[in-house]
Parts: structure tokens; C-alpha cells; sequence
């Protein structure tokens, strides 16, 4: 008798930078064979971690302090190398100005953006500002801080507001590039390492189809913007933008990026250091 195997649990971001991951299992039906679960970045990093899910988007932070149980999807990412446009710290003030006693407000979704906030203002500008958690609102944020680091579509419609309201805007993206000449890595997809021991077939029929979402959506990226642009608050000129900097690629270039942040990440006591050969890939 063959045993039975449910459809795998999938998680999904529901963020516009995933769409282009996504975008093609709808056009293709490739969603009937998974069982989707849709909820914010640090909900399913925490999901995948705790063997709720068993494929799935997380966070770069949450995947270096749990990578004895997962495995990478290769190829496979959510970054920038360049501007990302949708993780920022915007401000009242110059980033150097963020001295003791000034406050810094962190979005409560985001992880990665944080520690890397954390990492750039520490490193490059010297500062050490007070820091604190609120939900990732950018008018509550600058009532209560000097400045907030956001993440997601609220980053994006920031970008877009911030200048006229006088508030300033470094893209996390495009610092993190200026400081190490490499990609950032914000999101990867990952596998149970005991889910992929079990059903190896099943973890490659996911990631391809993946695969083949993303570059279906990358072949059409002015399409995917304008149907975009019916439900979202952003015309289809700026999501094309958008979708076009963004990198949904993990080669070796973004491999390096990944590493360079890990050691950064280790060195400030926020993350265990990868091993000496780098992360564990699926190989199904």
C-alpha cells in the first residue's frame, strides 16, 4: 500500500515583492498542489521554524539562527544589488544625527531590515540611538522617534510621502551595496531538512514550480504591474520600477552577500556563525 502524502505546507508572503514568485503558480495551477498559507514575514519565518510549514519563505535572520534545521532552495531569493526601494530608514534627520538619546523606531514586521538598520547605523554612520518596536506605521513611528526603519509596501508608499514631508530616506538596499560592494539578501526559501529527507520529489516539484513562476512573471513584468496596479495603491509604472529592482535570483554574487551579512550579523551577537563551507543547499 502507497502511503499517502498531504499536499506540502507553503508559505506565502503577502507583500508585493513576492508577487513575481507567486504571480505564475496562479497562472498555472501549480497552486492546487500546495497547501498555501499567506500571513507576514516574521509569522511564517516562525512557522517554518517550528515545523508548521514545511516549505517557505524567511526571513535571512530567522534562516541563519535555525539553519541546523532547514535547507536552501537554490536560486531563490527576495534582495537588491543596488536599491530594494521597499526596506528604508526614513528620518527627521541626518542618520550621523542619531546619537545616544535620539530615538529610532523599528517596524514590528521586519527582522532582517532591523538588524541591518542596526548594522549600518552601529558601523558606517557610528551611532548608537535608543531603539524600540511599534507597529510599522510611519506617522505613528516619528511622533514617538527621530526615525523608523520600514519594510514592505508601507516602505514603498514612505518613499513616496517622505519627500514631502521634509523627511529623509536612505534605502537599506543601496547602502548595504555602497558599504560592501555586494547584494542584499533579505528573504530566502527554505525546506525542513526532515521534510526534504522524507519527500525529496515533492520539495523539487515546488521549487520548480517556483522557478517557473518567477521567470514567467519576469517575462512579463509590465503585465503582472498593471494587473497589479487594479488592487494596489501604486499606478503600474511605479510596480514595474519596483519588480525591476528587485532580485528574486541566489547565485554566487547574492551567496556572497548572504555570507558577508551572516559574518556581520555573528560579529554583533544576533546570529550563529555559518559554517566555513557556507549555507546547506536542497539538492534533490
Amino acid at each position: 500500500m502507497v502511503e499517502h502524502v498531504a499536499r506540502p505546507r507553503v508559505g506565502h508572503i503577502q507583500f508585493l515583492n513576492c508577487l513575481p514568485i507567486y504571480w505564475g503558480l496562479m497562472r498555472s495551477g501549480a497552486l492546487i498542489d500546495v497547501d498555501l498559507h499567506k500571513d507576514s514575514p516574521d509569522r511564517l519565518s516562525a512557522a517554518l521554524v517550528a515545523g508548521d510549514l514545511d516549505i517557505g519563505p524567511i526571513t535571512l535572520v530567522e534562516y541563519l539562527r535555525h539553519a541546523d534545521d532547514l535547507l536552501l532552495l537554490p536560486d531563490l531569493a527576495v534582495g537588491s544589488d543596488g536599491p530594494v526601494l521597499s526596506v528604508n530608514i526614513v528620518s527627521t534627520r541626518p542618520l550621523g544625527e542619531l546619537h545616544h538619546g535620539r530615538r529610532v523606531a523599528l517596524g514590528s514586521t521586519s527582522r532582517t531590515g532591523v538588524l541591518l538598520a542596526r548594522l549600518l547605523l552601529a558601523e558606517r554612520y557610528g551611532v548608537d540611538p535608543e531603539y524600540f518596536r511599534c507597529p510599522p506605521d510611519l506617522t505613528q513611528m516619528l511622533l514617538e522617534a527621530d526615525a523608523g526603519v520600514l519594510i514592505g509596501d508601507v516602505a514603498l508608499r514612505a518613499l513616496h510621502e517622505a519627500p514631502g514631508r521634509g523627511l529623509t530616506v536612505v534605502d537599506l538596499g543601496q547602502a548595504w551595496r555602497e558599504w560592501t560592494g555586494l547584494p542584499m539578501v533579505f528573504a530566502v526559501w527554505a525546506v525542513r531538512r526532515d521534510f526534504a529527507a522524507a519527500h525529496p520529489g515533492l520539495v523539487k516539484g515546488v521549487h520548480e514550480a517556483f522557478l517557473r513562476s518567477r521567470d514567467l512573471c519576469l517575462a512579463e513584468l509590465d503585465q503582472v504591474a498593471e494587473a497589479a496596479a487594479r488592487w494596489e495603491p501604486f499606478d503600474a509604472a511605479t510596480l514595474a520600477t519596483y519588480f525591476r529592482a528587485l532580485d528574486f535570483s541566489l547565485g554566487d554574487r547574492q551567496v556572497a552577500g548572504l555570507r558577508e551579512f551572516a559574518r556581520r550579523a555573528a560579529g554583533a551577537g544576533a546570529a550563529p556563525k555559518l559554517p566555513s563551507d557556507g549555507p546547506a543547499f536542497f539538492a534533490g
